[in-house]
């Protein structure tokens, strides 16, 4: 009997021991370095709205973002909330504490920021705090800067005012990161003191573009950068479909976005956007993370556009505000046009950089620096390595050329005859014995013709009687690209409406 009562409760010690390790690896989990969080914003509801949300995706997800004053601005709910989340193994990151003036409840800031440092750790991984102040700075709807009349003037007034409302409210006594959402003057959110700045893919806007800025700020500034997506309509269902949302996803990661965060809340903050659909797709991105290693895409293995210092332009086509203040000027066009050309080339190797403070001759990591004063929709420059200014004792000649730019479309002219299409290096064949002259074109995506130096040479070959030179025979690759033209249009965007 005694030994049954002793094994039962090995047993029992047993279960409890396993029970207590696989609730610390749970507590923990979300406390490792993580390579990327993947969540949800919600932006609407109660601590029972944010429990419902956090059951249904806590086994793929790993953040949840606070975004709802119904919790945040009531500390006993906050605590309710992040203690559910931090016991579901979840990283979370919300409002900062802000009590409304009509409030009676009232809070003690240094002491609840000691307590959430002790209750929670580094799962509580900083405060969402003034959303879209870039966006907001241009579209006008909220001016951080006063009468200014340089754009340096404007750059300087924005990150000044930005960084004195992190500082009196999150940042100078608490040492928490400080996270947003944007869709504009990324560089100058990082410069104002932001830790992480989450670009917004929403509506029609192109989200290579934003990925190209908001990830070339964090670049060169040292931060963090990730996505939100957002909402693509005004109305109902608001959000993108679960097959687009998908792919969002999957591009934020590939891209290397550490944050990756839905947004969940309709206009009027009364409930969740979010369909069945929507969370398949999420669930689906959870296992595409768990067996796709990120894409190698380095630094170094990209090119960065740079921008004139404090040049705040928004973006969205040629005719975009500047800081919100100015209209569109001169440069906006060739900015404009030259960034869509850029993404073509380039694709997700672009980041956009501004000229504040870079040395000459540091490339900051990047394979290559474009200025935009050196950068031109010039013609396509065109080399020819063969044939030579010289005699041959041949009949037969290697055409070869190089191209500086990828162009749609490449032609040959021999002894002032038409021109011939060619897609690759050729050899001219069965030339005749005399003099021959050669001349190569090509057209970049814009239409635009280049022309090379005309080449002249000659056929001296012995005892041979040769007819009259014959078009080409293809031999090895062009070391030129050729790609798709690609024009460049207004892209209409509205932002998501947000707290």
């Amino acid at each position: 009997m005694k030994v049954s009562q002793l094994t039962l409760l090995m047993i029992i010690l047993l279960i409890i021991q396993a029970f207590s390790s696989f609730n610390f690896l749970v507590n923990t989990y979300a406390q490792t370095a993580s390579d990327v969080y993947v969540g949800i914003d919600l932006s609407y509801g109660d601590v029972a709205d944010a429990k419902a949300l956090i059951d249904q995706v806590s086994s793929y997800t790993n953040l949840i973002v606070v975004g709802t004053t119904k919790i945040t601005w009531y500390p006993d709910k906050v605590n309710e909330t992040f203690n559910y989340a931090y016991n579901k193994g979840l990283s979370f990151i919300s409002l900062p504490p802000n009590l409304p003036d009509y409030s009676s409840i009232s809070i003690n800031k240094s002491e609840w920021y000691e307590y959430a440092k002790n209750t929670w750790g580094t799962q509580l991984l900083g405060f969402y705090y003034l959303d879209e102040p870039g966006g907001r700075q241009v579209d006008s709807v909220k001016q951080y800067t006063g009468n200014v009349s340089r754009y340096a003037d404007a750059a300087s007034q924005f990150t000044e005012i930005v960084s004195h409302f992190m500082d009196n409210n999150i940042r100078s006594a608490y040492s928490y990161k400080a996270f947003t959402s944007d869709y504009a003057l990324y560089w100058f959110d990082y410069k104002a003191g932001y830790d992480a700045i989450f670009t917004e893919f929403g509506w029609n806007y192109s989200r290579q573009l934003n990925i190209a800025l908001c990830r070339g700020a964090a670049a060169v500034q040292n931060k963090d950068w990730g996505a939100m997506i957002t909402w693509t309509y005004t109305a109902p269902p608001y959000i993108e479909s679960g097959e687009e949302l998908y792919n969002d996803l999957v591009l934020a990661y590939d891209n290397g976005a550490k944050y990756i965060v839905v947004f969940d809340g309709n206009e009027g903050w009364t409930q969740g956007i979010l369909e069945q659909e929507h969370l398949e797709a999420l669930q689906r991105f959870w296992n595409y993370v768990q067996n796709n290693p990120r894409k190698s895409n380095p630094v170094s293995d990209r090119a960065a556009y740079v921008l004139p210092n404090a040049y705040g332009y928004g973006f969205r086509g040629p005719q975009d505000h500047i800081w919100g203040i100015w209209e569109a000027d001169t440069l906006s066009y060739n900015v404009s046009v030259s960034v869509s050309s850029l993404l073509d080339d380039y694709g997700e190797k672009l980041d956009i950089i501004y000229d504040d403070g870079l040395q000459p001759g540091n490339n900051y990591g990047y394979n290559q620096l474009i200025y935009w004063d050196s950068y031109s929709l010039t013609p396509p420059k065109i080399s020819i390595l063969s044939p030579e200014n010289k005699t041959y004792s041949v009949s037969n000649v290697s055409l070869t050329c190089t191209i500086n730019k990828p162009v749609t479309w490449i032609g040959y002219s021999l002894d002032d005859q038409a021109q011939i299409t060619m897609i690759a290096n050729i050899t001219l064949t069965n030339l005749s014995n005399g003099l021959h002259n050669i001349t190569v074109y090509a057209k970049d995506r814009f239409d635009t013709m280049g022309v090379s130096e005309a080449i002249h040479f000659s056929i001296d070959q012995p005892n041979i009687n040769q007819p009259e030179s014959f078009p080409t025979l293809p031999v090895l690759a062009a070391s030129i690209a050729a790609v798709a033209v690609a024009g460049v249009g207004l892209v209409v965007y509205f932002k998501k409406r947000k707290h």
